[in-house]
């Protein structure tokens, strides 16, 4: 029996790095897991990995920018497997620049995934929750559910060249501190993991000209310098970095904090 047994989860940006380890974890877990990525190739080979150790994944190839996306991914879980429990906004990639020489575009790419999409998909949960949650307290059998948003060290403290990624990232920790007020009636517990530094293609190391990915047909600039890193290790605790599925182990464990003492009466709201 696993701790999620019959509970589902939607992971965006699930198909590298951190969500791909959390939406492993989740399964490993017992839950039946949307694997949400922009791009085909690494969704399908993450709900292999699930589907491959008899979990049960299906996937979502979209741009979580887009303005249906949130609709979208809701259907998609419900569709697939009945039910939404588990809710983890990870997508998002970096687009550095310091202040002056940042455009327009690079601001609003950075908002619109790191903190409008998330947003979206989760306006687009709460009549599936807010329904939930009265449907079983009239049968007396409340659920607890949970949201997750990846927030980063940079929204907590902020980093040079990553003024857009800050602000938005920064963002998010309003969004779960509000959310949990709405959403605690609900039973659904709203938390924001803020990594620091994680050993994933964003951040990996270089030395001379840095690695990029292709986002949407752009080339963008990623990883952190030999020299940077080396800097930093021996301010880490235990002096070393961490990898994406150390850090996800305790995603699927979160418990819920204490609730109204009288849920019921807040449902119809």
């Amino acid at each position: 029996m696993g701790t999620l047994d019959g509970k589902v989860a939607l992971v965006t940006g699930a198909g590298r790095g951190i969500g791909a380890a959390i939406a492993r974890k989740l399964a490993a877990s017992g839950a039946k897991v949307v694997v949400s990525d922009l791009d085909p190739d690494p969704a399908a080979e993450t709900a292999a990995a699930i589907t491959g150790q008899g979990g049960s994944a299906v996937t979502l190839v979209g741009d979580v920018a887009d303005t249906d996306f949130g609709e979208r991914a809701i259907a998609a879980a419900l569709e697939a497997f009945g039910d939404l429990d588990i809710i983890v906004n990870n997508a998002g990639y970096i687009w550095n620049s310091a202040i002056q020489n940042m455009s327009d575009a690079q601001w609003y790419a950075m908002i619109d995934v790191h903190a409008t999409a998330p947003f979206r998909i989760l306006r687009a949960a709460q009549p599936h929750f807010r329904a939930a949650a009265k449907r079983e307290e009239e049968a007396g059998a409340p659920k607890h559910r949970k949201v997750v948003n990846i927030s980063s060290v940079s929204g907590l403290y902020g980093a040079a060249t990553q003024f857009a990624y800050s602000a938005a990232k920064a963002s998010l920790i309003g969004v779960t501190r509000t959310l949990a007020k709405e959403w605690g009636r609900f039973r659904v517990n709203v938390n924001c993991v803020a990594f620091g530094y994680i050993d994933t293609r964003l951040t990996q190391r270089f030395e001379g000209r840095p690695a990029t990915i292709d986002v949407k047909g752009q080339q963008h600039k990623v990883g952190l310098d030999a020299r940077m890193i080396d800097a930093l290790t021996p301010t880490i605790p235990l002096g070393r970095h961490s990898r994406e599925r150390l850090n996800c182990a305790d995603i699927g464990r979160l418990q819920p904090i204490n609730g109204p003492k009288n849920p019921r009466k807040f449902l119809n709201s």
